[in-house]
């Protein structure tokens, strides 16, 4: 459930098939861990009105959604991530230039109003929003969570690079935070602790995908690092790229790095507080992306040279460690 970035992501595919690649995703929630397909081009994938089951490396706000999502669920999510992924598509893929994006956003976002009024929608994205009405009218999703995602995207065409922590943990909150809330949402999860630690959640993976991809995403223009971090170690994102091995690019890396391994940490008890599949779904969430951190550790914070890598063996590990979770007691109180 939780997790693209998700989907980033940000997985959410319900079902063992996969969806066709796609070239590129800013957003994080994901397989096992927060870790992007390659990126290669592919054709654009057109919307149908009952898409395939998709496997989420491709939308990475998403959480796995294959075996462990109760079967009826499985259109909901799909909905769901059909609906996301399209419209990162809108805002990432293909040549067109930003106002036209932003043009295509806006009647993107016309007919996700029509779908959630119960209106006709156009044609041209009926396969996405005909699924999302039936869904949105059964379940009630909230239709704030579905503008805040399109509210990222539509920032993604203007992307300008972010100030400080409190800016990108706002953008965050739109892209990936909304994905948590609306599987919770399907699963009748509306504690406020609860989905609280899955904005934690959420938004870490969200942090891990930028920071185990920044070789990939700051040559094409994608700057998600702080410019008040980068500035705190002296350097800059162009000195980083530049000498990637550099103390104070490996200094910055280690500093993103325990911000989003904190972030994780404080929303990990999730895992343990939801029941069922849910529950084990999440524990794979959290170690996947804890794992993640420890491969860019284990190179010593090259993430500016290139990206980490999950082999069979980490996948493994992920899976003994979600096991493996257990309740932090309780610290005793000390007496003066």
């Amino acid at each position: 459930m939780l997790v693209n970035a998700h989907a980033s992501a940000h997985d959410a595919g319900p079902g063992p098939a996969t969806a066709p690649d796609r070239a590129a995703a800013p957003p994080a929630w994901r397989r096992f861990a927060p870790t992007r397909a390659p990126r290669r081009r592919s054709p654009r994938p057109q919307p149908v009105h009952n898409p395939p089951p998709v496997s989420v490396q491709h939308y990475e706000n998403f959480p796995v959604a294959s075996w462990l999502c109760p079967p009826g669920l499985r259109p909901a999510v799909r909905a769901i991530y059909w609906f996301a992924r399209t419209a990162d598509d809108l805002a990432d893929e293909g040549e067109a230039p930003a106002a036209q994006r932003q043009a295509d956003l806006a009647d993107y976002r016309a007919d996700l109003l029509r779908a959630a009024t119960g209106s006709a929608v156009s044609a041209r994205w009926s396969g996405v929003f005909d699924p999302l009405a039936d869904v949105i009218a059964t379940h009630r999703l909230p239709l704030p969570l579905l503008l805040a995602l399109l509210d990222a995207f539509e920032e993604d065409t203007r992307h300008a690079g972010y100030a400080d922590r409190a800016a990108l943990l706002a953008y965050c909150s739109r892209s990936a935070n909304p994905i948590g809330r609306l599987l919770l949402h399907l699963h009748h999860i509306d504690d406020p602790l609860l989905l609280a630690r899955s904005d934690a959640v959420c938004s870490a993976l969200q942090l891990i995908n930028f920071w185990q991809d920044l070789s990939v995403d700051l040559p094409r223009g994608r700057n998600y690092v702080p410019a008040d971090a980068a500035a705190a170690q002296r350097t800059s994102v162009a000195a980083c790229l530049a000498d990637p091995r550099a103390g104070a690019s490996r200094a910055l890396v280690r500093e993103l790095c325990d911000w989003a391994r904190e972030l994780m940490l404080q929303g990990a008890p999730i895992a343990l507080d939801v029941p069922g599949r849910v529950g084990w779904e999440l524990r794979l969430v959290v170690q996947g992306g804890l794992r993640i951190l420890e491969k860019i550790t284990a190179m010593n914070f090259a993430s500016f040279a290139r990206r980490p890598h999950l082999r069979v063996a980490d996948h493994l590990l992920i899976g003994a460690r979600a096991l493996a979770m257990r309740p932090t007691p309780p610290q005793p109180t000390r007496t003066a």
